[in-house]
């Protein structure tokens, strides 16, 4: 695919991850939420141009970074989002003001990397922005999976992380 073509690609899939996550949604054992990852770090590790060709270090360092703060991004995201149990047993999940800034964080901290590499004179091509938003949705996932499945039927409301009450009190 072409740049144009990976960036509004990049563009869509953020607008309609970020939205979805600011409105109650419940959260089903489907297997549909890993499709969206799985197929945007085939598409970014398809791509001749992750790396640049003069500086192979360099350019891998910085994917490297790219995918750390992607993974950061995708972790915090993950432990900021609001998780609850209804009455009638289904699981709820909902991003948080605390997720927002996460999220802007890691923009910030991704737009530094560009920065970094484009002082440095390297080739980066949105390959690379594409799979550390692969890491972001796949590891938020697993933590999100992970923290529905510990929540368990019937448990109270599970704040996200600086919200309420701690998560360790048992519910009465």
């Amino acid at each position: 695919m072409s740049g144009l073509v990976n960036a509004v690609a990049i563009v869509a899939v953020v607008v309609v991850v970020v939205a979805r996550q600011f409105r109650a949604r419940a959260i089903g054992a489907d297997r549909r939420r890993w499709l969206l990852p799985l197929i945007l770090a085939v598409v970014a590790l398809r791509e001749p141009g992750i790396l640049d060709k003069h500086h192979h270090t360099e350019s891998a360092m910085l994917l490297g970074v790219g995918l750390l703060i992607g993974l950061a991004t995708g972790s915090g995201w993950a432990w900021t989002t609001r998780i609850w149990t209804a009455p009638d047993g289904v699981v709820w999940t909902k991003s948080t003001k605390a997720s927002v800034a996460v999220w802007g964080g890691g923009v910030a901290l991704r737009a530094g990397v560009v920065a970094v590499g484009s002082a440095l004179g390297l080739h980066q091509g949105s390959a690379a922005l594409m799979l550390g938003l692969a890491g972001t949705l796949l590891i938020r996932e697993a933590i999100l999976v992970g923290r529905v499945r510990a929540l368990g039927a019937g448990s109270c409301p599970v704040p996200a992380h600086g919200e309420g009450r701690p998560v360790w009190e048992e519910c009465v």
